[in-house]
């Protein structure tokens, strides 16, 4: 039986498949309903008879960049707004704006965090919900498609205690949850629990997530090893570190995302090794807010699973995995002394492949027969970028969100030719302002 015309055929492309598989100089790809069907050498792959050819000849087809810890929804409404602070600081004054978010407000963000993201070429992201409300995202997600792991967010002590009640109430009935919305969306959408921090929840709470995560079958994210007044607050409180802490209750697993982990010591990396917990690698932000840097060479020579990710836009401040690549490429050079640690080729693979893994998304992440069809195409034929020795290198280094022309996620096109079809970007823009610029008036 002849097999049925591709959907979509990407054609004359420079392919990066990424999983250590090497380039493809001359390649093709096809895409059938929500899957690639094939990649490879062009003089291999058939694209006769499919339903749109995209020519990507003098470009970069590559997956989808994986954002493996990010708060979209609340942090966009907080970009901007505090700068030049430590974290708890930061922390305690955004928790002003977050206790007057509204669903309507929060959609608005949702939306925009989306385009934001779909127009930098980003496909899947890992959302902590530190606004503590889900819905509104869940609605931005049927306007722009993109794949999300949504974690709720729970936490029962510190300056999160007034959301206590709401926590244990979510967890106690999150089952209800998963059966509404888990793995919606065509498998798009998963949903996740997202307990705050060490310092902000407590043992029983990470106990009641462990036991949910395992009953439901769901992943957590939460952060962890953030920074020295965690550490310290950890040390005090329980006399040890967070990572031997949340050992301790049993709760450290592989499908566990933890964000941040810039204060890991020897016996943190090696439990974290046994255990297989995630991590999301968050350089940027990490600097800014002074919360230290990861020992990221330590951390991959121990064996654990690392992904890159953005943090929030109020703490990074963009949703562009370019500046996360180029800055973590940059720090663990200066940091190991070592011109060669982190070379183009690595980075690129741990804002796709790795964190993938990083989140658990394994359907995606790299370019093969059989994977989630989420894909970009990226434009290196600009002064900023060329000459184009060598396309890694120029991704990495020299590229930036804007070169990226084409977003595909799930065998759907949202963006082509920097155009997101059906949505109103003017409108979403401006409802967004409005509804910003109201919530910072009315919380101080």
């Amino acid at each position: 039986m002849a097999q049925a015309a591709a959907d979509i055929a990407i054609v004359n492309a420079v392919i990066l498949p990424m999983a250590g598989r090497p380039k493809i100089e001359n390649g093709a790809l096809t895409i059938s309903g929500d899957t690639i069907a094939a990649v490879g050498p062009a003089a291999e792959i058939d694209t006769q008879g499919a339903a749109k050819v995209i020519d990507a000849r003098g470009r970069v087809v590559m997956p989808g960049f994986v954002n493996c810890h990010t708060h979209i929804a609340s942090n966009m409404l907080l970009r901007g707004l505090l700068e030049d602070v430590q974290l708890f600081e930061w922390l305690k004054t955004m928790w002003r704006l977050k206790r007057n978010f509204d669903p309507d407000t929060l959609y608005w963000a949702s939306l925009m965090g989306l385009v934001e993201m779909a127009k930098s070429g980003m496909t899947t992201f890992n959302e902590h919900f530190d606004a503590y409300a889900v819905s509104p995202e869940l609605e931005a997600l049927k306007v722009v498609p993109l794949r999300a792991t949504l974690g709720y967010g729970f936490a029962d002590r510190g300056i999160y205690e007034p959301i206590t009640d709401w926590s244990w109430k979510a967890l106690e009935t999150f089952g209800d949850r998963v059966a509404q919305y888990h793995r919606s969306g065509n498998d798009r959408i998963h949903l996740a629990l997202s307990p705050h921090a060490p310092y902000s929840c407590g043992a029983d709470m990470y106990r009641l997530v462990r036991e949910v995560a395992d009953a439901e079958d769901v992943v957590i994210h939460t952060h962890l090893a953030e920074g020295p007044q965690e550490i310290a607050y950890v040390a005090e409180t329980y006399g040890t570190t967070p990572v031997q802490w949340l050992h301790s209750l049993g709760f450290l697993k592989s499908d566990v995302t933890a964000a941040h982990c810039t204060q890991l010591n020897d016996d943190d990396i090696r439990i974290m090794a046994e255990t297989d917990t995630r991590i999301a690698h968050c350089p940027c932000c990490n600097a800014k807010l002074n919360s230290g840097t990861m020992r990221l060479r330590c951390v991959q020579e121990a064996g654990i699973t690392v992904g890159l990710a953005t943090d929030g836009p109020a703490s990074h401040n963009t949703l562009d995995m370019f500046q996360e690549m180029k800055f973590a490429g940059m720090i663990h050079k200066d940091r190991t002394g070592d011109v060669e640690f982190l070379k183009t080729n690595a980075l690129l693979e741990l804002s796709t492949h790795g964190a993938a893994k990083a989140m658990n998304r394994p359907e995606v992440g790299s370019l093969a027969a059989g994977k989630k069809a989420d894909v970009i195409i990226v434009d290196l034929d600009k002064p900023h970028c060329l000459p184009v020795y060598d396309h890694a290198a120029a991704l990495v280094y020299s590229a930036r969100a804007d070169d990226v022309v084409t977003t595909i996620v799930d065998g759907r096109v949202i963006m082509e030719d920097r155009i997101l079809p059906g949505i109103d970007e003017a409108e979403i823009r401006a409802r967004f302002r409005e509804k910003a610029l109201a919530l910072r008036d009315r919380s101080f």
